[in-house]
């Protein structure tokens, strides 16, 4: 699916939650209960006034976003989130009334779609949530040691699709950090998330029906592909013929300007 501003900010379904334990898998439900626009959300027989990007419940309702059952600890998980400058959230020790901002926030989507709508919460599991592609570039500027949850949502948002100056992205969604571009390996995801090269292939090993990776000749690494990246038409991943075909074809022109350097 395309937006506007796909290189600014990416969509991610409510469907599609990030897998295993991690601040970004928590700060993703928390954005995904949010408020879509501002108004008077019904939580528990009660009436809030929240704004957009804001939830208002109870510690009980916290814990079934989170999927933590321990009072505690998901406080605990919502100080990290503050710390990181992910959220900010208070509790009312008098009325047990806690609520919570997601920082975050994607204003420029209009949420059209959804003004219909007499809702002002999100429907679990449905719809997508818009996140900045940059959400997770706080963890590794400040060496976060990255969970599971954490490198997902990482790939996720490095995901390009029909990125101009990406031929493989023309075959099906793949993955893109920054420098490195498309050509990846274990090695420098591991430096990335703080993890040992064998941790990271028990990760792809894990999910690779989400993050197939694509060998490539040699010593040059790998291409991963997102499968359920909605890129809004049908593509399949291309076959490994394909994929050194492209690679040859970026690779001549670069080594015939060498040697006429």
């Amino acid at each position: 699916m395309k937006c506007l501003l796909k290189y600014q900010w990416v969509k991610l379904p409510r469907s599609q939650m990030p897998a295993g334990k991690g601040v970004m898998g928590a700060w993703a439900r928390l954005a995904s209960r949010a408020a879509f626009r501002n108004g008077q959300a019904r939580y528990c027989g009660y009436i809030n006034q929240v704004t957009i990007g804001a939830w208002a419940g109870g510690i009980v309702g916290l814990k079934s976003i989170l999927g933590i059952k321990n009072r505690s600890k998901a406080l605990e998980m919502m100080d990290k989130l503050a710390q990181l400058g992910c959220i900010d959230y208070e509790l009312n020790p008098k009325t047990k009334k806690l609520t919570y901002q997601i920082k975050d926030w994607v204003v420029q989507c209009s949420g059209e779609p959804c003004m219909g709508s007499e809702a002002v919460y999100a429907t679990q599991g449905y719809g997508f949530l818009c996140l900045p592609r940059n959400i997770t570039q706080r963890l590794a500027e400040a060496h976060y040691h990255f969970d599971e949850s954490d490198a997902w949502l990482d790939l996720w948002c490095h995901t390009v699709w029909q990125e101009p100056g990406n031929a493989f992205s023309h075959m099906a969604p793949v993955i893109q950090f920054g420098k490195y571009g498309a050509v990846l390996t274990l090695e420098t995801l591991g430096h990335r998330w703080g993890w040992e090269k064998t941790k990271v292939w028990r990760f792809f090993k894990k999910h690779a029906d989400a993050f197939p990776l694509q060998k490539l000749p040699g010593s040059f690494g790998c291409l991963i592909f997102n499968t359920g990246y909605p890129a809004g038409t049908s593509f399949t991943l291309p076959e490994s013929a394909q994929v050194k075909r492209i690679l040859e074809e970026i690779r001549t022109p670069i080594a015939e300007a060498t040697m006429s350097g």
